[in-house]
């Protein structure tokens, strides 16, 4: 079985296109999923939306957090609950595209445990953005001890046996894209274009990304 693993903050106008696209790929894929869904302390109809799909579908299931702890701590919750023999993590809001799940699937089954996909183009940036990424990719390179692959996000596959290695990284103030490359494991890049958010509006307001980054770098 694979888990596809989706956190989600105040997502109501594009869970519905996430579940439709994800259940549309997957019937054509030979393997049983679950979809494990990360309610991060939504204050709309998150909740309710993902209570109806599960209520609809015995392979949605949700875990409603207590607060908004922000998607690093989200992701953690959702690995200890995981039950399938590998994991996609994903964004809720189809800038990772559903598609990119049967590349993933074949190249897991050709013996990767860390399946990633790498941003050819980002679409709906602003130049400040691109700009400042960047910079950051360029410090974080040349201050960590590791190589962290540029231009990846958590849009992923990771093997069981790589993701119970993750779950040993037991940090509070988390940096999980930098635990990728630190577990290790056998890796295989996909490339791909990340479109706009099919609805809503981002939670990565300056503030966030500035204390993103500072994670980042401390960790």
């Amino acid at each position: 079985m694979i888990t596809i693993l989706a956190p989600a903050y105040n997502e109501e106008e594009v869970l519905g296109l996430f579940y439709n696209r994800v259940c549309n790929v997957i019937k054509d894929i030979d393997e049983e999923f679950e979809l494990l869904f990360i309610n991060d302390g939504s204050k709309d109809r998150t909740l309710q939306i993902l209570k109806e799909l599960a209520s609809s579908d015995p392979r949605v299931s949700y875990i409603d957090l207590s607060r908004n702890y922000g998607k690093e701590i989200a992701m953690a919750a959702g690995f200890d609950h995981v039950k399938g023999d590998a994991v996609i993590i994903m964004d809720a809001d189809l800038q990772d595209p559903p598609e990119l799940i049967k590349d993933m699937v074949r190249e897991w089954r050709n013996g990767y445990d860390d399946v990633y996909a790498k941003r050819r183009t980002r679409k709906g940036e602003s130049a400040f953005k691109k700009l400042t990424s960047k910079w950051y990719w360029s410090l974080l390179a040349k201050i960590a001890y590791i190589p962290v692959l540029k231009d990846t996000g958590d849009f992923r596959l990771l093997s069981r046996k790589a993701l119970n290695a993750l779950m040993e990284c037991r940090e509070s103030e988390r940096y999980t894209k930098g635990m990728y490359s630190l577990i290790g494991f056998k890796k295989k890049e996909i490339l791909f274009d990340r479109e706009e958010r099919a609805a809503g509006k981002t939670k990565y307001n300056l503030k966030a990304m500035l204390l993103h980054a500072f994670h980042g770098i401390t960790s």
